[in-house]
């Protein structure tokens, strides 16, 4: 293939872009007081919210990981998507009110309320280090993998770096009403730039029918167009078996939305409940056209580049033998979505969709950078100095953003010895998130789940979870080795949730006060239901919640 370069016309676009959008956080923010710069003074409305929770959640690792494994392992990667609106209709009915009425800044904070300080400081750490080398690094990542293409000549680790400082340029001084206004923008600016791209990618094969005739002729994997474009995969799938669709991917998807700081941040700055309901809501409405606008593009690449040589992109994949140019794409799938943009998109257009990249790219980041530093400054430095002023609390979280940002950048080059980038983020969360959605859903639904039960869950998950990595690495166990990723996440959650629940009955109950408001009860639905009499039916959340569920069915049904 040709040489791709950038037009001056496409650079000067991509300036304009990050120039202003940098001075459009800063002018957004709010820092007089900590709960308005780390919660946005608790007073958006929910279609912030839900642009906020959509724009956070499709960073640039998430639209490069979507289109690379649709191109590796076609279709079944949407179900991560669409389980999305699914999970966040169970937590807008369960979890939310329980968040929104503590008013706490984080979710450490509530599992503290709930069990005791130890929980809380264990789910704090282990978040921290979860947003910097899962969220954080694989966003700077993405954006190096687009600019590399560009500078080849320049190290990775300068574009890493000047990426992160953009992302942190408005994060630092506004806080989270900063990253919430920039997201709406940069949302906007991702959804117009990825119908573009799927425009181009239908025009390019001569529509759907000219996607299916070329799947048809190519048979990748000696897959049909029915298999290639199928959601449902069989047990002895190595992607994804329907059993692990069925129990896997709503565990990572439930910590993801419900107990993830950095996205229940969103809903925690919600004016009040009904609000952070809607917003929930529509975030999950807007997960559902991903599969057309960024998914199905990843399908169409099959056909554009079957067996084409990318030499030409001057990419580099690091391996134990250590770095190897990528000559072909299945080797390298991480390129698929750079190699689309590059290709199809004329002058102009390419500089406004390499836009919307970097806008999703600082999105996810400043979102990551912003509750971590919440994490650090309420749930640790707080607790030590519980005197410091709001303004102190502030400076606090501005040097901690600063710090993350650092060790994010140092972490990200590493990514590449993962092989696809979507599989790094999940097969980590898929360790990580087990113990922590065990906790949180024993302790809404369960009265009797006390302090010693949750930390000895905890920990027993973490020496679980070690257990297998080095399994893995080490073949200590290679009928453990042989489970797919996606059984070992709910195995090890089951495994968590009896530890948690033998400790809790072997211990003193909690105090009856302690869990008054913190558990869920039939009452609780009761109640509701009087307060929702009479309210039109755009206003009742468990309408909302039913058309939701509705809409995903028939997609999810069409591809079956």
């Amino acid at each position: 293939m040709n040489e791709i370069g950038l037009s001056p016309i496409d650079g000067g676009i991509i300036i304009i872009y990050l120039v202003g959008i940098i001075w459009y956080g800063i002018k957004k923010g709010k820092q007089k007081t900590s709960e308005e710069y780390f919660l946005a003074g608790r007073n958006m409305v929910w279609p912030i919210v839900g642009i906020s929770l959509f724009a956070a959640n499709i960073g640039s690792n998430t639209l490069i990981g979507l289109t690379s494994e649709a191109y590796s392992t076609n279709l079944a990667v949407y179900n991560y998507e669409w389980m999305a609106a699914v999970v966040l209709v169970f937590f807008a009915i369960f979890f939310l009110p329980f968040y929104l009425r503590s008013k706490v800044y984080t979710m450490p904070e509530f599992l503290e309320r709930r069990y005791d300080s130890r929980s809380r400081y264990y789910f704090s750490t282990i978040t921290i280090i979860g947003n910097v080398i899962i969220d954080t690094a694989s966003g700077l990542y993405a954006g190096n993998l687009i600019l590399k293409i560009i500078f080849p000549e320049l190290d990775s680790t300068i574009i890493i770096l000047i990426l992160a400082g953009a992302a942190a340029a408005y994060t630092i001084p506004g806080g989270l009403s900063s990253v919430v206004h920039t997201e709406v923008i940069q949302a906007l600016l991702l959804f117009a730039s990825s119908m573009v791209l799927t425009y181009f990618c239908f025009a390019e094969v001569g529509g759907w029918s000219g996607m299916l005739a070329g799947l048809e002729s190519l048979q990748p994997q000696g897959k049909s167009p029915e298999e290639i474009l199928s959601l449902v995969r069989p047990l002895e799938s190595d992607y994804m078996p329907w059993t692990g669709l069925l129990f896997g991917v709503p565990l990572l998807g439930f910590y993801f939305w419900a107990n993830n700081q950095f996205m229940v941040q969103r809903v925690l700055s919600a004016k009040d409940i009904n609000h952070g309901r809607w917003g929930a809501i529509f975030a999950g409405l807007l997960k559902l056209p991903v599969l057309f606008f960024m998914v199905i593009p990843g399908v169409i690449a099959i056909v554009i580049f079957s067996g084409l040589d990318i030499t030409a992109l001057n990419y580099y994949m690091k391996t134990e033998a250590g770095e190897v140019l990528c000559t072909d794409l299945a080797d390298c799938p991480n390129m698929t979505y750079p190699l689309l943009i590059y290709s199809l998109l004329p002058t102009g257009l390419l500089g406004v969709v390499i836009a919307g990249l970097l806008a999703a790219m600082s999105s996810s980041i400043s979102a990551t950078l912003n509750s971590s530093s919440t994490l650090i400054t309420m749930d640790f430095v707080k607790a030590l100095k519980p005197d410091m002023t709001s303004k102190q609390l502030v400076r606090t979280g501005q040097i901690a953003t600063l710090v993350l940002v650092l060790l994010a950048a140092l972490w990200a080059p590493q990514i590449d010895r993962f092989g696809s980038l979507f599989d790094y983020l999940q097969i980590i969360l898929g360790l990580i998130a087990p113990p922590i959605v065990a906790v949180f859903v024993l302790g809404l639904f369960w009265r009797r789940a006390n302090g010693h039960g949750a930390i000895a869950g905890l920990s027993g998950g973490f020496i679980l979870a070690i257990f297998i990595i080095l399994s893995s690495v080490f073949d200590w166990a290679p009928a453990l080795n042989e489970i797919h990723f996606l059984h070992k996440a709910p195995l090890l959650m089951l495994a968590v949730m009896l530890i948690q629940v033998l400790v809790s009955l072997m211990t003193a109950p909690p105090a009856a006060e302690k869990v008054e408001d913190m558990v869920w009860s039939v009452n609780i639905f009761k109640a509701e239901t009087k307060e929702l009499e009479g309210l039109p039916w755009y206003k009742n959340y468990r309408i909302l919640s039913v058309l939701l569920l509705l809409v995903t069915a028939v997609i999810v049904i069409w591809f079956w």
